[in-house]
């Protein structure tokens, strides 16, 4: 029986899990992932990176206590199902999950890095929030074991996963994702390869005409997000800029806008652009629309 075909039958068997990228969106995976029970591998090549990551995981963990939404004792069992490292060596796992810099070239780099030292039958799997799988297939060894499975910040909470089939992608890899997201007691929905996915293709102009408003000087940014939040929204377009990144929102508009073939209703905002130019970023930098 080849390696497909085991993983139709026993995608249990997928109990390690490596996640690479330590930054906001890569540790609440790991976390959510050694909650649930699997052995998480988190990797980054900065250490400061991990070092920051460890402290937020611990961090997370205390709160819960701190709520008696875990005891003690589970917290310590998670952290034993926790490894940080910064060895890539160490990045053997039945799963990875890559959660870094949105840049193609990027990731098939570092997941062909990664092929040397797995097995074939190893699952990978990108959290991209809006590049292409198909193209990501392209450039790494056994395509057909290649998906996207996209988290929404923070992972640790946010119920959601597009689960991202592309055109070499197994549908034994198919079902073992959705059984990983099942035990990691997540919304799995599955979606075909497309710019955007499903979220961010709609999501995007809640950003983008809101910026519009902003440059039109129709209204101010608070004045959108209070509008927005008292229609039921849990937060305004410009808090939930400055949560994501803004230079990570921006990469995503600009990815639509490009796969769009330039299509105006996808054209990134001059006012975001700007920010990112002056690293204000949001939380992460502590100035975005927002002062933190």
């Amino acid at each position: 029986m080849n390696s497909w075909l085991i993983y139709h039958y026993f995608c249990i068997m997928i109990n390690k899990i490596c996640v690479t990228g330590a930054g906001t969106m890569g540790s609440g995976i790991a976390l959510c992932a050694a909650q649930n029970g699997f052995q998480t591998i988190l990797f980054d090549t900065n250490e400061m990176v991990v070092s920051n990551a460890q402290k937020n995981i611990n961090k997370n963990l205390d709160a819960l206590v701190e709520k008696n939404k875990i005891t003690a004792e589970e917290k310590s069992d998670i952290l034993q199902r926790l490894i940080f490292t910064v060895d890539i060596n160490d990045c053997v796992a039945n799963l990875i999950i890559e959660a870094i810099v949105e840049k193609p070239e990027i990731k098939i780099s570092l997941f062909n890095q990664l092929a040397a030292i797995n097995d074939s039958s190893s699952i990978f799997a990108s959290n991209t929030s809006s590049l292409s799988i198909n193209l990501l297939q392209e450039g790494i060894p056994n395509p057909e074991r290649v998906a996207g499975m996209h988290f929404f910040n923070p992972a640790q909470i946010m119920k959601l996963v597009e689960v991202v089939k592309a055109k070499e992608t197994s549908d034994a890899v198919i079902e073992s994702i959705m059984a990983v997201c099942n035990q990691l007691k997540k919304t799995a929905v599955l979606c075909i390869d497309a710019p955007g996915f499903i979220v961010n293709r709609v999501a995007r102009h809640y950003y983008l005409e809101a910026m519009k408003l902003v440059e039109q000087d129709i209204a101010t940014f608070e004045t959108v997000d209070e509008v927005m939040e008292a229609s039921g929204f849990k937060m305004g377009p410009f808090k939930l800029m400055d949560l994501i990144g803004m230079d990570i929102n921006l990469a995503v508009s600009t990815s639509l806008y490009e796969a769009f073939d330039h299509e105006p209703r996808f054209e990134p905002s001059a006012i975001q652009i700007n920010k990112v130019k002056k690293g204000e970023l949001g939380k992460k930098t502590g100035v975005g629309f927002y002062q933190y």
